[in-house]
């Protein structure tokens, strides 16, 4: 994986999220067309997302402190965030992500 989805490469994403998985699993391909889904609603233009395979890379899991499956990092802007499962909450995620107040 490792792949680089979103705004063009010669802009600074102003969301910088960062999505760990574990292979190619449900969860994980959930999470992905999720995000994307979430991405383009809400940050059309100004997000970047990078997928980490912890099958491919297992150090890169201590960094952002990963601890369950699939995770994804906000890593900008700051604070960064942390939301776990396959997003596919929406309302949750939005929350997660500050693009949204909690209800």
């Amino acid at each position: 994986m490792g792949e680089q989805v979103g705004a063009e490469k010669k802009q600074k994403a102003e969301w910088e999220l960062r999505l760990y998985v574990a292979g190619q699993t449900p969860n994980a391909i959930a999470a992905f067309a999720n995000l994307k889904r979430i991405c383009e609603e809400h940050l059309a233009g100004k997000y970047s997302i990078e997928v980490v395979d912890l099958l491919e890379n297992p150090k890169l899991a201590a960094g952002d402190q990963i601890i369950a499956l699939p995770t994804l990092v906000r890593k900008l802007p700051p604070p960064m965030r942390q939301i776990i499962g396959d997003l596919s909450d929406t309302e949750r995620v939005l929350v997660g992500l500050d693009l949204r107040p909690p209800s």
